[in-house]
């Protein structure tokens, strides 16, 4: 039987079924998760699910909270790091070119958070914190309108490099990088 090998008071129970559920979204996508297939993943009685979760759009949003909150950790630290401009600059050619996603599976899994939240309203509350992160990390350095260029930036550099055969190398966004940053600013 699935599970039994965790007793009843696993304090880990929750995590781990939220690390599954992203596990199974990455393998079948978000379209196709079902209860079954992450209690199998998560080697818990399906009954778990329902105790810690009201509905599969529950644990989903919690399972993409737990990514964007992870990725966020990561691409805040960088820029935390940062003291002068210049490494400020850096380490956003870092989150570009670097692992802040952590593994190419979290870069699938933020595909899959974008077009399930275009399909589910309540979802974009997660969207919107994780881009609200974002900024806020880079407007440590740059004013708003540069943040958010720079962060729109770098998600898309994230999702061509990953798809495109010959990914736009370091010097090449470290050039692009430089050119929003040192964009002439408007006088208003």
């Amino acid at each position: 039987m699935t599970g039994t090998t965790r007793g009843p008071n696993d304090p880990r129970r929750r995590e781990r079924i939220l690390d599954a559920a992203l596990d199974v979204i990455a393998e079948h996508g978000a379209i196709k998760v079902t209860f079954r297939k992450i209690a199998a993943a998560a080697d818990v009685p399906l009954g778990s699910l329902t105790y810690y979760f009201d509905d599969m759009q529950h644990l989903l949003t919690e399972a993409f909270t737990r990514l964007a909150e992870s990725v966020s950790t990561r691409y805040g630290a960088l820029l935390a790091a940062a003291h002068t401009p210049e490494e400020a600059r850096e380490a956003v050619v870092e989150i570009i070119c670097g692992k802040v996603w952590g593994t190419d599976r979290n870069l699938l899994l933020s595909y899959e958070l974008y077009a399930f939240a275009a399909r589910h309203p309540e979802l974009r509350t997660v969207m919107h914190s994780w881009m609200q992160a974002s900024r806020t990390s880079l407007a440590a350095h740059f004013d708003p309108l540069t943040a958010r260029a720079l962060d729109a930036l770098v998600e898309g550099f994230s999702i061509h490099n990953s798809v495109d055969p010959r990914p736009t190398d370091r010097a090449d966004v470290a050039a692009i990088v430089g050119a929003v940053i040192d964009r002439p600013k408007s006088k208003d």
